[in-house]
């Protein structure tokens, strides 16, 4: 072999090497550049918005995502849960929802701007604790036939339906939480910005 090909192996060797390594530092650097695009804990704990595909949630499906330290309910209701709304509202304390427990666009029957879903702060009105979310029509430990489903607090019997809205009788003062919430297309949910916050 000649000095002009061991050279030129070489020097072939050498940029392939070279190459590689200013591929993974770039990869290195654009890793952390993206990831800092979103908000840290310490802003979503002060109440960045979050933003959640919904997407893939199934009809009669809660999921639980966190905003501000404290845990959001995302429930997917059924055409079902949505006709069993009107059957409760003889036993709630506050039907049409004129405690100011959720923005003006969602004061209505389902307390939603999309009836499908409902986006609730899961946390009892009562003391605090995580209603447990009981979708079963007809249980018979939350009042059998009457039960359209909703969510019971184990901690004191709170009771509370497919909509969050109190019922009479219960140590809970007032309706669960709704969150400032929009949309972003078809599959995103954004909590912590009312609609009309983005221009």
């Amino acid at each position: 072999m000649t000095n002009d090909v061991v050279n030129k192996t070489r020097r072939r060797v050498l940029t392939a090497a070279t190459s590689v390594v200013g591929a993974v530092g770039a990869v290195g650097v654009a890793v952390p550049f993206v990831g800092s695009w979103n908000p840290s804990a310490k802003a979503r704990a002060a109440g960045a918005p979050v933003r959640q595909n919904i997407g893939k949630i199934e009809p009669g499906q809660m999921i639980t995502v966190e905003w501000r330290g404290r845990p959001v309910y995302i429930v997917r209701r059924t055409p079902e849960a949505i006709a069993g709304l009107a059957k409760v509202e003889g036993q709630l304390r506050d039907p049409n929802s004129e405690e100011p427990q959720q923005p003006p666009y969602a004061q209505n029957p389902t307390r939603s701007i999309r009836e499908e879903y409902l986006v609730l702060l899961g946390l009892c009105t009562h003391l605090g604790c995580a209603p447990a979310f009981r979708p079963d029509v007809g249980a018979q430990d939350l009042g059998g036939e009457s039960w359209q489903g909703g969510f019971f607090c184990a901690c004191h019997g709170s009771r509370f339906d497919m909509a969050g809205r109190v019922y009479r009788g219960v140590p809970a003062p007032t309706n669960l939480e709704v969150p400032p919430h929009r949309y972003e297309g078809d599959n995103v949910l954004v909590i912590g910005e009312d609609p009309e916050e983005v221009v």
